[in-house]
């Protein structure tokens, strides 16, 4: 019995703090903490999905369906999740991903842009993988158009619509008004995925479960993009204090977050300045490393970086213009 499913993310929005170079090793040993942890479903892919390893996003150490493939093999219980961008991944991306093991899949689009996610939830569901329309950067839009972006994800077919943090910019009180509204005005299942940047994931998924939803992401050791996500053992272990069924057996997902994940943390998952000013300004949290580089290759304050991107609004999928950002700072 589950009252709130978990979806751990450590194996895709991890891929960003990993610069894509997970092993098949890593994987296989993370999923199988995971499985025997209880974990539901568990999310494997290059951090920008299914089709994202390119110089524009960077290149995966291994190809991502060899690690779904890996990442099944070692799953008695747990499923495989992948999530997929319309115009980064393809439909054919979601046929290979389920030939691999997959088992659910998360279509994501910009806030406003869930149309351009209709044929590939159709498919996800000819393909009957459990279906997710994932609306990121969910800050940058009111509630009422958050709605109407979820009942179309919702007519096109997912079962599940995320209301997704990109940034870690919201705050409880604007988190309670999403999920309240989609509870209130569609019929599927709600779910939330939170970034850390302000130190708020674990309040604000706590905000999102109290207004309805049922589904919550995590990461161990809140490996993820930027500072990361809601930490998973620490959510299963403050659900359980709630009283909050998850199925997730609390020592066995501390020991994999502890044994298996944290030795191979390439840099604590703390909330540095320039992460910080990445949940201030409202920045996609996957553009932190990127912004890291550009900074060192022009010689700008990675902060004023992120600023200007903030108020240029920019989104997911815009990772150029971070260099042009720096570029211009330094004239």
């Amino acid at each position: 019995m589950r009252d709130i499913h978990i979806l751990d993310v450590s194996l895709r929005d991890g891929s960003h703090s990993m610069k894509h170079q997970y092993s098949e090793q890593q994987v296989r040993d993370i999923a199988r903490g995971l499985n025997q942890a209880g974990v539901e479903y568990f999310e494997v892919a290059h951090g920008d999905g299914l089709g994202g390893s390119s110089l524009q996003y960077g290149l995966s150490a291994v190809d991502e369906l060899k690690l779904i493939e890996a990442a099944a093999n070692e799953c008695t219980d747990s499923k495989v999740a992948v999530l997929l961008i319309p115009g980064i991944g393809i439909k054919d991306d979601l046929k290979n991903a389920v030939n691999a093991g997959a088992k659910m899949a998360r279509v994501a689009t910009h806030v406003t842009e869930a149309d351009i996610s209709a044929q590939h939830i159709a498919y996800s569901r000819e393909l009957e993988l459990k279906t997710a329309g994932f609306l990121m950067m969910a800050h940058m839009a009111p509630t009422s158009v958050i709605v109407e972006q979820a009942k179309l994800f919702e007519s096109y077919g997912a079962e599940i619509v995320y209301v997704t943090d990109s940034a870690g910019y919201l705050l409880p009180d604007q988190v309670t008004e999403r999920i309240r509204a989609l509870k209130e005005n569609i019929g599927c299942e709600i779910g939330f995925h939170a970034h850390n940047n302000m130190s708020l994931a674990m309040a604000n998924s706590l905000a999102a479960i109290e207004a309805g939803a049922t589904y919550i992401d995590g990461s161990l050791r809140a490996l993820g993009a930027g500072s990361g996500n809601t930490q998973t053992e620490v959510l299963v272990a403050v659900l359980q204090r709630m009283g909050i069924q998850t199925g997730v057996d609390l020592y066995n997902i501390i020991d994999v977050a502890n044994d298996i994940v944290a030795p191979i943390l390439p840099r604590p998952q703390e909330i540095s300045g320039s992460s910080l000013i990445m949940g201030y300004a409202g920045v996609y949290s996957s553009f932190l490393l990127h912004t890291e580089k550009a900074s060192k290759q022009f010689g700008v304050d990675e902060r004023d970086i992120l600023v200007e991107l903030g108020r240029r609004k920019t989104v997911g999928g815009q990772e150029d213009l971070i260099y042009e950002v720096a570029q211009s700072l330094r004239k």
